[in-house]
């Protein structure tokens, strides 16, 4: 059975291109091994994961996510069965968030993604992914 886990975070410390790169790195070569796909949206402080596999594996690394010390406040926003992956194309595809993306604005700049519905917060991740917001490299600091 393949589910579909969302998540939010807070980063601890400044979330440069080293420790991003560092948690893609980690991220694909895992994910590929695991047959996990998603994509990871940070910036402005929060990380935002999707994660999409068999319900073992991505409870398994779900786990591990709960662990790390390079985030906190952790909270699951949605977990669902699905039978086809949205983000198939990726072992872990990267949004870069700024100010200004719709997903921090949802046109009110007071946006929680702790207190929005995962429904939404997924169809603003899926509206990013989309409009073609995957980055292949991360920026230079």
């Amino acid at each position: 059975m393949q589910v579909r886990l969302l998540y939010v975070s807070s980063a601890v410390g400044p979330q440069t291109t080293t420790v991003t790169g560092s948690i893609l790195k980690t991220a694909r070569a895992f994910n590929k091994a695991q047959d996990i796909t998603g994509v990871l949206c940070q910036g402005q402080g929060l990380f935002l994961q999707v994660l999409e596999g068999q319900r073992s594996a991505v409870n398994r690394l779900y786990a591990r996510i709960l662990a790390d010390q390079r985030h906190k406040d952790v909270e699951l926003l949605a977990y669902e069965e699905i039978s086809a992956r949205r983000f198939g194309a990726w072992a872990m595809a990267h949004v870069q968030l700024s100010s200004l993306d719709p997903m921090i604005q949802m046109k009110h700049p007071e946006f929680d993604p702790y207190t929005a519905s995962g429904n939404l917060v997924m169809k603003e991740l899926a509206d990013l992914v989309a409009a073609g917001q995957i980055l292949d490299e991360l920026p230079q600091e």
